[in-house]
């Protein structure tokens, strides 16, 4: 009887002992749950959160994740997008109250200070998660995203009105299209967004398996947000990988001036354009953007 109690001591005094020594987000942390987003992660070593872009999924990153190892990535997935069901964002504003549901997350999960890049729309989300919830990262990487779309949709100038009406009128004429109608614009548009061939079908996949309200809804919200006058609250550094896309026009210098000018009130800002590339950096240059990557995670 005295051998059964000491053995069942020392076994409750050994789990003592690795538990002390386990991590908060370790194996037996308790599972993130969201109606908005789900999370997986990949890899060991600085936890790194990665935001996909509208319509899109973690797929966007797979690159990435396979050439530079050593780190703990944290793949977040939007519910509503690439075949997930809309779940919490079944209705209203999508980027902010996942931006805020992803602040949750590295909270819950004891996550301390990750590196946090978006794509896109994931990029809105990181301004907003750096900008109103500043201790939740250490840094952020914003890939190919203008802190205020409604600028490109309605003209230089234009009031938040304008910007309104523009929005409204694109997200109805988008809910009026026919399926045939809607995809042909998804694979004109993916064409547009990504000069690597190969990859489009990856792209043209997830958008064509989005919830069509979700996705409208997250679009016409990301037309009408203007991050500018946040920016000052943003404390930590920030980099910013953009493109000219084709459809615009201007001369490098005064597209480059656009960036500049809106990043302004960012206080650690590194900006780069990334020349022969289209929205898709990591896919159309990845070496490039990987070689970026890596030097934004070095410690």
């Amino acid at each position: 009887m005295s051998h059964t109690t000491f053995s069942r001591r020392a076994i409750l005094a050994a789990a003592a002992a690795l538990a002390a020594l386990l991590p908060l987000h370790g194996a037996f942390a308790a599972p993130f749950e969201s109606g908005r987003i789900s999370v997986r992660t990949e890899g060991e070593g600085p936890d790194v959160v990665l935001i996909p872009g509208l319509n899109s999924s973690p797929r966007a990153w797979a690159s990435t994740v396979a050439a530079l190892p050593g780190y703990r990535y944290h793949l977040v997935q939007l519910a509503g997008f690439a075949g997930q069901p809309a779940g919490g964002n079944k209705e209203g504003n999508v980027a902010a109250p996942v931006a805020d549901e992803i602040a949750r997350y590295i909270k819950e999960a004891g996550l301390k200070q990750p590196a946090v890049i978006g794509h896109s729309m994931g990029g809105t989300m990181g301004m907003m998660l750096a900008a109103r919830h500043p201790e939740a990262l250490s840094r952020l990487m914003v890939v190919d995203m203008h802190p205020y779309l409604g600028t490109f949709f309605a003209g230089p100038g234009a009031t938040p009105e304008k910007v309104e009406a523009v929005a409204s009128a694109l997200a109805a004429g988008i809910r009026a299209a026919s399926a045939e109608q809607r995809a042909r614009h998804v694979s004109e548009t993916i064409a547009g967004m990504v000069n690597t061939e190969s990859m489009r079908a990856a792209a043209v996949s997830d958008s064509a398996a989005s919830d069509l309200d979700v996705s409208t809804r997250a679009y016409r919200e990301l037309i009408v947000t203007n991050l500018i006058p946040e920016l000052p609250n943003i404390t930590k550094p920030v980099t910013v990988l953009y493109v000219q896309p084709k459809s615009v026009p201007l001369p490098e210098a005064q597209f480059d001036y656009v960036y500049k000018s809106a990043y302004a009130p960012v206080k650690q800002l590194t900006l780069k354009r990334i020349p022969d590339s289209a929205h898709f950096i990591m896919w159309d240059q990845p070496q490039r953007f990987q070689d970026e990557v890596k030097a934004f995670l070095a410690p």
